[in-house]
């Protein structure tokens, strides 16, 4: 039997020589159909090439096995690196993903939530983008769908949507003492957009260690950026001259700065020492290679995915916030190669 179009349940009767709801009963895996008319469907698909589709059929149960991965930033190194590990891990738990990259826009977020609840996920992952107009969480909501909030906090609601992210307080907090300890004597924090939650986070470990020894903040916020990062390099020379290490807000803004120090013919790692945060794989490789806050991206992805999977097959909703630990990888930049924990 040679088709031009897609095979349809209609065609799939036809060749078995059996009605369009035993099919149907077939595609569901009811006990009611004989074993040889289950046999014959089955081979009947397999000749035409015919394709369950379990959105179109509208299978919104949790055993539909489809997650929906809404990821604020794909081009960033560190929602990438999670994006995979979780991906990864909830194939091992026979689910598939469908993933989305917002581009830190909460219209395009609206737009790819809405038509994954139309594709009938079981539930959403989702790294959300800030944007105080945004309708994604009401939808799902609504929709009644579990949805996990990750690495970024933007709807309050936690006993509805679980928040996990690692502690970035202590992040920020560590790095400073470490730096304190390798003879840091005026430390400025990098990067990240004024008035975010996860840049007070960020910043928030750093200014409670400068209050306790007395040392006035140096912030400068903007972009979370390899350009931003390699502009500030150049700014802290001329505007702080007496700075002599650094927190970045990521990784990618400390990257930014070890190009603009490799300009200025700034040594870094004696002249200058530099912290990062993610903790991403590029950093290691870098040279002089970077200290980093590590956030243990891939083990936070594998626990998302053991939770959505618990909430899913046994009702067992995730704590309503989640902080995982965090350690400080010591590199080059401020003089070390060894790993410190938190």
């Amino acid at each position: 039997m040679t088709l031009q179009r897609r095979p349809t349940i209609i065609d799939v009767a036809r060749q078995a020589g059996v009605s369009k709801s035993t099919v149907s009963l077939v595609l569901q895996n009811s006990s009611s159909v004989k074993e040889e008319t289950r046999k014959a469907v089955r081979e009947a698909m397999a000749e035409i090439g015919y394709v369950y589709n379990r959105a179109a059929a509208n299978m919104r149960m949790s055993n539909a096995g489809l997650i929906g991965l809404v990821i604020n930033d794909l081009r960033n190194p560190f929602f990438t690196e999670f994006a995979t590990s979780l991906q990864m891990a909830l194939a091992g738990h026979g689910y598939s993903t469908v993933v989305a990259n917002t581009d830190e826009s909460p219209e395009l977020q609206d737009q790819v939530v809405g038509s994954m609840i139309e594709h009938g996920v079981s539930a959403f992952i989702i790294c959300p983008a800030y944007g105080e107009d945004s309708s994604t969480f009401d939808m799902i909501a609504k929709a009644g769908i579990p949805a996990m909030q990750m690495l970024r906090r933007v709807d309050d609601r936690l006993k509805l949507f679980p928040f996990t992210a690692p502690d970035y307080r202590a992040g920020s907090e560590v790095a400073t003492r470490h730096l304190i300890s390798a003879g840091a004597k005026r430390i400025a924090f990098i990067g990240g957009l004024e008035g975010r939650r996860v840049t007070e986070e960020r910043k928030a470990g750093y200014l409670d260690v400068l209050h306790e020894i007395d040392m006035d903040p140096v912030i400068l916020t903007g972009k979370a950026s390899r350009k931003f990062g390699k502009e500030s390099a150049g700014r802290l020379m001329s505007e702080h001259p007496d700075v002599n290490a650094v927190i970045c807000f990521n990784d990618l803004v400390a990257l930014g700065m070890l190009s603009g120090c490799h300009e200025l013919g700034v040594s870094v790692g004696t002249d200058l020492l530099i912290v990062g945060f993610d903790d991403i794989e590029e950093i290691a490789h870098a040279y002089p290679s970077l200290s980093s806050v590590h956030c243990d991206i891939a083990g936070i992805g594998s626990q998302a995915a053991a939770n959505v999977v618990g909430w899913l097959e046994k009702g067992q909703v995730p704590a309503p916030e989640t902080r995982t630990p965090i350690s400080l990888c010591i590199r080059q930049s401020t003089g070390g190669t060894r790993k410190a924990g938190s």
